[in-house]
């Protein structure tokens, strides 16, 4: 079971840790209990918390009991970790739907029938709630010395900007607690989350030594980033989150095809359970034929496959197969189609009559109308996979897909859509 560490290293997934050493020692006596937490700050999970989710599930995978908390109290209070400014907060209401769609998000990828280690899911509001002012001050408060609280990273950025109220100044001390309540009840060993949560864990595995006199863990990820220098996991609609109604399952699997080929190979590393062996054959791939991108096709599968199943696979290959003509157009279904033209330059029109040229342009697919125009005279243009050459021609209703949309390309590359109603 050691050799889990020496695969979260190969794969660049350890940043931080308390002792790797004395980590190492501890799984090889025998199964851990591991938890992440998650809170509650928006209606669904993003996929850069695809980082501790998938490696609570390849601990689990390696014999070790994972713990996915889902932070129904410290979602009430907002963590200043990576903000310059003070968290807005939601209503208990918003906040407790928050978490039930993120404990089915969390539960699905963590198995819960494996023996012995099955996993386990949790709230912190289920200790918090009835944690009076004064306990908290008396039996956990007081193992917190102000002037390292003050030291930590998330805390001194923020008093040397717009400051920080008590509130968020105390969420370290929640999450905390929520370490020691979870080595009292399962014996949880090991905390791990992202780099910028290093003070938070840390603060926790002190606390449990302070009051329990027990050495436990703190292992942090690293926050995932991209070659060019803009933020990973942001695509041009916003945030890339895991919920199919927030981010389609086609725009999912797009941005992970259209990944850097300086990027894709740490993202098999990352994001998948591809064997040591295969993402070097996918490296070699990439170094000798980029133009066939393999390794971005694996990629994009086997993560649309994990989050979305097999079907929304299926239907995302012969969706993006379509819309450059090898496939059928008329067989993919209303969402598909629907979520494939939100990610391209479209038109929204309340009646067809437009030329095919004036589509184009407005579209955005083309430049001009003289442009369009030129494409369609040179045979470069096509409707719903049909080259068009005649320059005048007006798309009808009878060749609306689904009864509300046209697919335009230009050349082989360049796609477009025509939304009616």
């Amino acid at each position: 079971m050691t050799d889990i560490l020496d695969d979260l290293a190969w794969r660049g997934l350890i940043a931080q840790s308390t002792d790797l050493d004395a980590l190492r020692a501890s799984m090889a006596k025998g199964p851990i209990t591991v938890y992440s937490g998650f809170d509650p700050t928006a209606a669904s999970l993003h996929v850069g918390h695809f980082v501790p989710l998938l490696t609570l599930r390849r601990l689990q995978l390696a014999g070790h009991q994972p713990i996915g908390l889902v932070g129904g109290a410290t979602g009430l209070i907002g963590d200043p970790s990576g903000r310059n400014s003070e968290r807005s907060l939601n209503s208990s209401e918003v906040v407790a739907g928050w978490v039930e769609r993120l404990r089915a998000q969390v539960g699905r990828f963590l198995d819960f029938d494996a023996q012995p280690n099955a996993a386990l899911m949790v709230s912190n509001l289920d200790w918090t709630a009835e944690l009076s002012a004064i306990d908290f001050l008396r039996d956990i408060g007081k193992h917190f010395p102000v002037n390292r609280m003050l030291a930590r990273e998330s805390v001194a950025a923020r008093l040397a900007g717009e400051g920080l109220s008590y509130t968020e100044f105390s969420y370290q001390i929640l999450q905390a607690n929520d370490y020691l309540e979870l080595y009292r009840r399962h014996g949880c060993s090991l905390q791990i989350g992202g780099s910028d949560q290093w003070g938070n864990i840390t603060a926790g595995a002190d606390l449990v030594r302070r009051i329990e006199g027990a050495h436990v863990h703190a292992l942090t990820l690293p926050l995932i980033t991209k070659a060019d220098g803009t933020k990973f996991g942001k695509s041009a609609g916003g945030a890339l989150w895991l919920d199919p109604a927030m981010t389609s399952p086609y725009a999912f699997y797009q941005y992970f095809l259209n990944a850097d080929d300086r990027d894709v190979i740490h993202y098999l590393k990352v994001f998948t359970f591809r064997t040591r062996e295969e993402i070097e054959e996918l490296e070699k791939a990439v170094a000798e034929r980029p133009f066939a991108r393999q390794a971005q096709r694996t990629l994009a599968e086997d993560l649309t496959e994990l989050l979305h199943g097999k079907a929304e696979l299926d239907a995302v290959v012969a969706a993006s197969k379509a819309l450059f003509g090898q496939g059928s157009l008329d067989e993919l279904p209303v969402a598909t189609l629907e979520a494939a033209l939100a990610e391209v330059p479209r038109a929204k029109v309340h009646e067809l009559g437009a030329s095919l040229a004036d589509l184009m342009a407005e579209s955005g697919l083309v430049e001009s109308k003289s442009a369009a125009r030129r494409a369609i005279k040179e045979g470069g243009a096509y409707l719903n996979n049909v080259k068009i050459t005649d320059e005048a021609y007006a798309p009808t209703s009878d060749e609306l897909l689904q009864g509300r949309f046209l697919v335009l390309r230009r050349g082989k590359k360049s796609i477009g859509g025509v939304v009616v109603g």
